[in-house]
């Protein structure tokens, strides 16, 4: 796989959309290197699978039919609105997300030395260490839930 990696907050990466399967990924991106099940947290239960030599790994929902639903992307040529985003410092981050209205964010210090800079808008959180963006985690966008609402 030599195709670039685009983020796409709340849609997916690249041409593959948040939602798709197991089958539609590996059709995007081959066979992964390592396919892992993580069921450590109460309520959460994800099959993950890893192409490290890419620098990405893919989170698929156990408890909504294994669909696409989170990127954990730490590859250097990655793409966002057509900006190399690993590149960037956490300044030029945060105006790239104000030229796209997204003006709201959060940021952490982590005990273990990132720090986390969180815009839930658009559910992305970039990592940095010694000031450098090391990794990027994002999901589908958690506007898109459908709520249900009953008749009393």
């Amino acid at each position: 796989m030599n195709a670039l990696l685009e983020i796409k907050p709340g849609i997916g990466l690249s041409d593959l959309l948040f939602g798709a399967s197991v089958i539609e990924s590996e059709a995007a991106f081959g066979k992964a290197e390592e396919v892992d099940l993580l069921d450590d947290i109460e309520d959460c239960h994800s099959t993950v699978l890893h192409y490290w030599k890419n620098g990405f790994s893919l989170f698929f929902d156990e408890a909504n039919h294994r669909l696409f639903c989170c990127v954990e992307i730490d590859n250097s040529d990655t793409v966002l609105w057509g900006q190399k985003i690993f590149d960037q410092k956490e300044k030029q981050i945060i105006e790239l997300f104000k030229a796209k209205g997204i003006t709201k964010y959060e940021s952490e210090q982590h005990e273990w030395g990132e720090k986390r800079i969180s815009f839930d808008e658009a559910n992305i959180d970039f990592y940095f260490e010694k000031n450098k963006l090391v990794s990027i985690n994002y999901g589908k966008s958690i506007l898109d839930q459908t709520i249900l609402i009953l008749p009393n």
